[in-house]
């Protein structure tokens, strides 16, 4: 389980991102608030970081030519088993359209992004 740095996106090849949205899809869902290391940071932000973080796989999706489910633009949709959030997330605001939506996503944190990466063969030049 891994979210990859919001900047490495429109480079991940095509397994990273299908894989990416499947992770956004577990964690909004059943997934909340699961324990798993790489990815316990995230259930300490609120969870418009996460879809927010989803919106941007979910555009970068389609601008490759998938169809993700219609759904998943709906903030509050957490999945079929999941009882949906609040209708007040969507109107949460926390970032400048300049930020990092997870503040852990920094300057390490992409290198050791491109590092797993070409640890999986996969080396990307952003």
């Amino acid at each position: 389980m891994r979210l990859w740095h919001q900047d490495l996106l429109t480079f991940l090849p095509r397994a990273q991102i299908l894989g990416q949205h499947r992770e956004c899809c577990a964690l909004r869902g059943m997934g909340w608030g699961k324990k798993h290391s790489t990815v316990d940071y995230v259930f300490t932000h609120s969870a418009k970081r996460l879809v927010d973080f989803h919106q941007l796989v979910l555009r970068e999706m389609e601008c490759r030519g998938y169809k993700p489910a219609q759904q998943w633009y709906c903030p509050e949709y957490r999945g079929k088993n999941s009882i949906p959030w609040p209708s007040f997330l969507a109107s949460e605001n926390y970032l400048s359209s300049e930020a990092l939506i997870y503040p852990e996503h920094d300057d390490a944190y992409r290198e050791e992004c491109l590092e797993n990466l070409r640890q999986k063969g996969v080396e990307i030049f952003p």
